[in-house]
């Protein structure tokens, strides 16, 4: 039988027609839809390993961008928390995981400490790990209990010199932050002062209060809370400028005393060997997180400074900080307790 093109083409041949399409175009975009979460769900997640306790400086930090991370970068980022060894034990299974970007590193300038601080450590925190960003500074300032009468940075040094070791200093325990800055001040200015270690930051701070302990370092946002209501005497900020929290504290800089640099960093790292184009990937979206509003807001309540990097201008800050903390750890013989 012929068939006219009216006939093939006839209204209820087009509708036939029309729904046969609309209906395989239905299970492509089905297809497309299910291929979209298979992949999803078997995108490999991201580790940001976190080498020391939840509530710490890298960890807030860890928390406050991950999620915005996974947002830019498609894939979960998931904290995980791996304490030890003053942030070793942490530091060590990403510097032997795969070199696949699945596995970073909240690293800080302890890292180049305790690497130094520790025997047989299984790792070079400068040749084993690749600098991504910086994502946050954190300043500390030199404290003293009012009961010592202590106000300028020359009070400290006159009575130091005059009694060599009479004058105590603590910190949360040997190589944190805390102490090493006093042993740059010690280096520095040419004294001697008496080390307290405590485990943890709790005592140390109660007893610098109580007056038990006469000088230490303290976070500037922790500090300045105690100075306001009298209970410390502010003697300077380690920063490289003053601190917006305490502008009326002059910096060791200002002093004359320009090896005193004793801000803490936080960055992140990608094991070595991964490549430069994941690395460059994690860099843009981690400066882009950092210069979120929200997320510069929420480090500033915590007394971080949101701020990130290029890859080579944090690898100059690691190569600078290994360098002088290991001179001073060997030049006054300290070791991990």
């Amino acid at each position: 039988m012929a068939y006219s093109f009216q006939t093939v083409f006839s209204q209820k041949n087009i509708q036939r027609i029309s729904h046969v399409l609309r209906s395989a175009l239905g299970l492509v975009a089905l297809s497309a839809c299910l291929l979209s979460v298979s992949n999803a769900q078997n995108a490999q997640a991201i580790k940001m390993i976190v080498p020391f306790t939840p509530g710490t400086g890298m960890d807030t930090i860890a928390r406050a961008i991950s999620p915005k991370l996974s947002e830019r970068l498609g894939v979960p980022v998931v904290v995980q928390n791996s304490p030890g060894a003053s942030g070793n034990i942490g530091a060590e299974m990403v510097a032997k995981s795969p070199a696949d970007g699945a596995t970073i590193l909240m690293g800080a300038n302890t890292m180049l400490i305790a690497a130094q601080l520790y025997k047989n450590v299984p790792f070079n925190p400068v040749k084993d790990f690749l600098p991504v960003s910086m994502t946050a500074w954190g300043t500390l300032m030199l404290v003293a209990n009012p009961k010592t009468g202590f106000k300028t940075v020359q009070d400290v040094i006159k009575a130091a010199k005059a009694k060599p070791d009479a004058i105590n200093f603590g910190s949360p325990g040997v190589g944190t932050p805390h102490h090493m800055a006093m042993e740059l001040f010690k280096v520095d200015s040419q004294i001697a002062l008496l080390h307290i270690p405590y485990k943890g930051t709790a005592g140390y701070t109660q007893d610098l209060l109580s007056g038990e302990i006469n000088v230490g370092f303290l976070p500037v946002h922790v500090a300045q809370g105690f100075v306001s209501t009298g209970k410390l005497n502010a003697i300077a900020v380690g920063s490289a400028k003053r601190h917006p929290v305490a502008s009326g504290v002059p910096t060791f800089i200002e002093l004359g005393f320009k090896g005193v640099d004793v801000d803490m960093w936080y960055a992140l790292f990608y094991p070595a060997k991964t490549p430069q184009a994941t690395v460059e990937r994690l860099n843009k979206e981690t400066v882009a997180v950092l210069n979120l509003p929200e997320i510069k807001e929420l480090l500033g309540k915590a007394g971080l400074d949101a701020s990130g990097s290029t890859p080579e201008e944090l690898a100059q800050i690691v190569a600078n900080d290994y360098s002088r903390w290991g001179k001073v750890i060997r030049l006054k013989g300290i070791e991990a307790e």
